[in-house]
């Protein structure tokens, strides 16, 4: 799909200061440079300009400005993704439409168990919100100290609370969407139950902007957490860590809320690259699971059980050894060894990334198959796997050889990939589990996703953004 070409753009920046005013255009290298470049250093963009509305309606006038002029619109949150979707190409001639500046709560309703925020709100400032009102907000990411609600939406993020509590998709109620003529769709209703025609929200989350820009949405709250139980805990092997995750979830009556599998590998890496962190065991072992529960009320019932699960788990071999956070404190410095896996790869050379999701139960079968497949592909490969198994995504990436030049190793990303993802389409799972598509993934997505899917989906662009200006060259 190619954008329509434009009929004038030289009067766009004109027209956008004097809408948006001086602290809503910029256009000078030091202060677009950070909205052109992902947080990887993967991709690199130009645009004409970078526009900052402070509202709904001036997103919508961007929109207009940009369509009469046929000029593509890149829209982004926190910059925070790993797939390329908010980054523009460097021969767009696009406008960038950040959404920071749209960072307000609108309204909580405890009753309701709702929050309604704007896209440019970070998911950190939500959290804090929802537990100031003594509700919980339960979707968690390493990046959600500067992640927007709107980016998160818009790539159906998913994190560590997945198997409790669902992809982004799943805490959504209502949304705001500019739409691709800048027409503004005002969606934004808590109600529990809706049965009037389609679901017009589900198109626009996940759809990485390509169908419309989220300006706000309705989110579901749920009760605080009032006990919470950590463990760190070395298992036999990944068919073990799977066993034990079903026990959790039956010896705690389903409470288990995030269950993440890690290899030796990215903790080796985390320790040697990271400042900050160390081994809640003794002794190194092959793989180890980071699980958490959460109970609702704050006496010990839940404790009791988990140490139950963990004991039998212990005596029949599935798990070598294991740590329980006794405080808030070191809760928080096991999951920062868990959030500080991806600064620790950057160390290491640029990765060839994978962010497959496979049935849970075959999650070590998985292993079983990419592991020896990726070191007989390239020799020297360097192997870290880790991630949410409890939902069945596994982080699966691939680091240079120690020796090498690692422009080689760079050019081995499309022949690792199909090695990789072969083996995921075979077994009946996703290329992307939670990352997105965007620029990354776009050319494999046409190449496993079944012809009357991708049929589908173009016509939903075509539908939606008949000139392809709203986020182009990602997804389709």
């Amino acid at each position: 799909m190619t954008i329509a070409a434009p009929t004038s753009y030289d009067d766009i920046i004109a027209a956008l200061r004097l809408r948006l005013g001086a602290a809503g255009i910029l256009t000078e290298p030091d202060t677009t440079g950070r909205y052109l470049v992902d947080w990887r250093g993967a991709y690199r963009g130009a645009a004409l300009c970078v526009a900052r509305p402070a509202s709904t309606e001036e997103v919508a006038f961007v929109v207009r400005s940009c369509v009469e002029r046929g000029i593509a619109i890149v829209p982004q949150g926190g910059n925070t993704g790993l797939v390329g979707g908010g980054i523009p190409r460097s021969d767009d001639r696009a406008v960038l439409l950040s959404l920071e500046r749209m960072n307000r709560i609108r309204a909580i309703e405890p009753l309701d168990f709702t929050l309604t925020a704007e896209a440019g709100c970070v998911l950190q400032a939500i959290q804090r919100a929802a537990d100031g009102a003594d509700r919980f907000f339960p979707l968690s990411l390493a990046a959600e100290g500067s992640c927007q609600i709107g980016g998160n939406l818009s790539t159906n993020a998913g994190g560590i609370q997945v198997l409790r509590y669902g992809m982004a998709r799943d805490l959504v109620l209502g949304l705001e969407v500019v739409l691709a003529d800048g027409t503004i769709w005002d969606g934004l209703n808590g109600l529990r139950k809706d049965n009037t025609g389609y679901d017009l929200k589900q198109l626009f989350i996940g759809s990485e902007g390509t169908l419309g820009i989220i300006t706000a949405a309705v989110l579901k709250l749920f009760p605080r957490p009032r006990s919470i139980e950590t463990a760190f805990a070395a298992v036999r092997d990944p068919a073990a860590a799977i066993e034990l995750l079903s026990r959790m979830r039956g010896g705690t009556g389903d409470a288990v809320t995030a269950f993440e599998l890690i290899d030796r590998g990215i903790l080796d890496l985390v320790f040697a690259n990271v400042p900050g962190n160390a081994d809640p065991l003794g002794e190194r072992h092959g793989w180890y699971v980071l699980t958490e529960a959460f109970g609702a009320d704050d006496g010990d019932a839940l404790r009791r059980a988990f140490e139950t699960v963990l004991e039998q788990a212990m005596e029949d071999g599935l798990v070598l050894d294991a740590a329980l956070a006794r405080s808030g404190t070191q809760r928080q410095a096991f999951w920062k060894i868990r959030e500080d896996m991806a600064d620790a790869q950057k160390h290491e050379g640029v990765p060839i990334r994978h962010d497959i999701a496979v049935p849970v139960s075959r999650v070590p079968e998985f292993l079983d198959r990419a592991i020896p497949a990726c070191r007989a592909a390239l020799a020297g490969v360097r192997i870290v796997a880790f991630g949410h198994a409890g939902d069945g995504n596994v982080h699966f990436n691939l680091l240079p050889p120690k020796a090498g030049d690692p422009k080689i190793f760079q050019n081995e990303i499309a022949r690792m990939n199909r090695v990789v993802h072969d083996i995921v389409v075979a077994m009946g799972g996703s290329i992307s589990a939670e990352h997105g598509i965007g620029r990354l993934r776009r050319d494999e997505l046409a190449h496993y996703k079944p012809p009357a899917a991708m049929a589908l989906m173009r016509t939903l662009k075509q539908a939606l953004d008949p000139r392809n200006l709203l986020n182009p060259g990602k997804i389709v």
